[in-house]
């Protein structure tokens, strides 16, 4: 173990050399993040797959618009309206559909829900050799952990046919609901004392389904509770290829590599806060916000405390509010914009609904104090993180598997984008970085 004077040392020295004038950015044209100086991202490909649209340019000009989601081609208004009119679950024919491309009729979904339940079960040992010997703080540390697992337990895990990345992507994805409420059973038990239970699977029951009853000690969930969770499983499946997970995927892919690095590195990029652990960001400001607003329905009061979060005067002192903004949406999120809707109906005449409007008040309130505070006239709408952590809340979904369950949903839409990388991408993916550190004279070891 280092010690704390030789660790801070060495930080010094680490944060010295690796510091880079912002200015430098600027004189050589470089592209941070990827993103073109109005925010919006450099074209590093193309997709069949999925539509994220928020704006359009309209002679050099970024004009706002109200946000769309594409899947194949198909609005996810559509998706999602169609399984709820027709009362079924619709996340496995979001599955389906992004994996081939096209939707599938009765008899073939009524197959691939039936792979999928097949699929579902973890290889033999693996709970306990992978699982329980090995708990982690951590879920998404142990789902990453546990995908690259699996390439131990494949036959041939360095296949590329077409066939076998099919099959090995079914698999992942049917199992990898089992493996987060597992991981959480067991985190459970070793981290926070509670009794760890562990119940068998159903075979005829929807990824929501599975999901409700493995969590829960009776096992019992109305259809209200699992058809909002496979909402928003539908909701969160897949959102275009340049987002930092799928963007990560489609680059390993580029280098040849197994299917289980490629989508463990997808739940790596997933994990981190500017990401899809920016529901936590949200979570935390939402509790901060009942803490300190003692009316909930007093909107002058929610707005000074809202004020003072945009001067960093309050929560994590960074000015943003989590939940609000997106780099792609502008007027609107439409995924924001149905799970608002629903969440609305599930709270009413609950415990939950003064909470919800409390959150209605955040999403109406922020964008004025927000233009009113920065100064900015940037179109700013609520993104799909403002309501789902509410909506797990409601069903009882610790905040441990709030990222997991992004990652358990986007796991379809890091295959579909792995296929289309290894079909059509044909060339490492590999850009530039400018070195801007002069030559240096080597000196002896005893004359430094």
């Amino acid at each position: 173990m280092i010690n704390n004077a030789a660790r801070s040392l060495l930080c010094e020295q680490f944060i010295a050399n690796n510091t880079i004038d912002p200015k430098l950015y600027d004189r050589y044209v470089v592209k941070r993040g990827l993103r073109n100086s109005d925010g919006t991202g450099v074209m590093a490909g193309l997709t069949n797959i999925c539509n994220v649209h928020g704006y359009v340019v309209n002679e050099g000009e970024k004009s706002p618009i109200q946000g769309q989601l594409i899947f194949r081609g198909y609005n996810i208004n559509d998706l999602v309206s169609n399984a709820q009119k027709e009362n079924r679950f619709g996340y496995e024919e979001i599955v389906y559909l992004l994996l081939m491309g096209d939707l599938p009729n009765r008899e073939e979904l009524t197959a691939f829900k039936g792979m999928m339940a097949e699929n579902r079960p973890l290889p033999d040992n693996f709970f306990e050799d992978m699982i329980l010997k090995a708990p982690s703080k951590n879920i998404m540390n142990k789902m990453a952990r546990a995908i690259l697992a699996l390439y131990s337990y494949d036959d041939n895990p360095e296949n590329r046919s077409p066939e076998y990345e099919m099959a090995t992507a079914i698999s992942i994805i049917s199992k990898l609901p089992n493996i987060m409420v597992s991981a959480y059973q067991v985190k459970k038990r070793c981290y926070d004392g509670e009794s760890l239970f562990m119940h068998p699977l159903i075979p005829t029951h929807s990824t929501a389904e599975m999901i409700l009853s493995a969590l829960r000690p009776d096992r019992q969930f109305t259809e209200e509770e699992a058809k909002i969770l496979d909402l928003l499983l539908m909701l969160h499946a897949e959102h275009g290829g340049g987002n930092n997970s799928t963007f990560a995927c489609r680059v390993l892919t580029s280098s040849g590599t197994d299917p289980y690095s490629a989508y463990s590195a997808a739940i790596g990029s997933l994990k981190g806060p500017r990401h899809g652990g920016a529901n936590l960001k949200v979570a935390a400001m939402h509790q901060c916000i009942k803490d300190n607003v003692q009316n909930w329905e007093d909107e002058g009061e929610i707005a000074d405390f809202l004020t003072k979060i945009l001067n960093k005067e309050a929560f994590d002192h960074t000015g943003l509010v989590y939940g609000m903004g997106h780099a792609v949406y502008t007027l609107s999120d439409p995924r924001a914009v149905i799970l608002r809707e629903n969440a609305k109906k599930m709270a009413e005449n609950t415990e939950f609904e003064r909470e919800y409007k409390l959150l209605e008040a955040v999403e109406r309130l922020t964008p004025e104090l927000f233009k009113k505070i920065k100064g900015s006239d940037k179109a700013m709408c609520a993104n799909v993180d403002m309501y789902s952590g509410f909506v797990y809340s409601m069903l009882g979904i610790p905040e441990d598997l709030y990222t997991p369950m992004f990652a358990v949903s986007r796991m379809a839409g890091w295959c579909a984008h792995r296929f289309e990388e290894l079909v059509t991408g044909k060339r490492i993916i590999r850009p530039a970085y400018k070195a801007i550190s002069g030559e240096k004279k080597y000196i002896p070891l005893d004359e430094r």
